[in-house]
This record gives structure tokens, C-alpha cells and sequence, in this order.
């Protein structure tokens, strides 16, 4: 079979009064992302990390933030597209995995929420999908609450006899 890996990688500013999006769930805080689309620095991450897998550029390429369609968008919408073409390149998605640094708020109670809305949007069984959220301690953006940041992996492969 025909593996690959990709990575991705987004970080979004927070501010009061917007709303956050963590995975495809809506998350309640004081603070969201400002951001073209709803934000949803998990999902930017790992569509990133898929597109990179299939050698298919960024997210920036396909949903071009000065594109007024992608305003405001609900990031699952982006990653269904994305696996879309995964899947029309002849691959199938074997697993993702994200980790969000965040200082809060706590993010283990809406862990299982976020697996279940990514991957319901990529087509896949959320056991292939792993969410990690961890805080930075108190230090950098995250730290001191003004982003949040994700990095992601995600393994593609194309089965045997796929197209080439």
C-alpha cells in the first residue's frame, strides 16, 4: 500500500464576544477567534495536515481567506471538501491526530464531541480520530490567552489495487 503522512499547523487570535469553535463544536467562553471563516483552528490544522498527505497544497489555496463564500463558514464544511479530494486522489484517510494549546477553558468535557464532529465530517469512524488539548503553563500567546494553536498529523493511504 501506498502511505502517507502530512502535518498542519493554525493559530487564530482570540477576543471578547466572538464566538469559539473548537472541532466543529461551538464551545462556551468569554473569548472566540477572530477569523474569515468561524475560526475553527482544529479543523484548519488538520485539513492542513490532510492536504499536505495527498500533496495538494494548503488551506489557504482552496478556501482563500479573501473569498467572501468562505466568510464566516463553518469549518466542517471545509474539511468535508477536503477529504472529498483525499478521496478523489485515490486515498483513503487512515487516522488523525491534533493537539490544541489552549489555557482555557478546559476542553477534556467536549474531547469526545469534537472526534465525533470531525470525523462524521470526513467520513471516517471517530476511532480514527484523537484530540489532545493541553495548556502551555502560563507562557506565550496561549499562555497568556490570546491565540490558540493546533497541530495535527494525519495519515493517508491509497488500498491495494487503488487508482494511481
Amino acid at each position: 500500500m501506498d502511505f502517507r503522512i502530512g502535518h498542519g499547523y493554525d493559530v487564530h487570535a482570540l477576543a471578547e464576544g466572538l464566538p469559539l469553535v473548537l472541532g466543529g463544536v461551538e464551545i462556551p467562553h468569554t473569548h472566540g477567534f477572530v477569523a474569515h471563516s468561524d475560526g475553527d483552528v482544529a479543523i484548519h490544522a488538520v485539513c492542513d495536515a490532510l492536504l499536505g498527505a495527498a500533496a495538494a497544497g494548503d488551506i489557504g489555496l482552496h478556501f482563500p481567506d479573501t473569498a467572501d463564500e468562505f466568510r464566516g463558514v463553518d469549518s466542517r464544511r471545509l474539511l468535508r471538501r477536503v477529504a472529498e479530494l483525499v478521496r478523489k486522489r485515490g486515498y483513503e484517510i487512515g487516522n488523525v491526530d491534533c493537539t490544541i494549546r489552549m489555557q482555557r477553558p478546559k476542553l477534556r468535557p467536549y474531547i469526545d464531541a469534537m472526534r465525533r464532529a470531525m470525523a462524521d465530517a470526513m467520513g471516517v469512524g471517530d476511532d480514527r480520530v484523537s484530540v489532545k488539548a493541553t495548556t502551555t503553563e502560563h507562557l506565550g500567546f496561549e499562555g497568556r490567552e490570546e491565540g490558540v494553536s493546533v497541530s495535527a498529523v494525519a495519515l493517508i493511504f491509497r488500498p491495494e489495487g487503488g487508482n494511481n
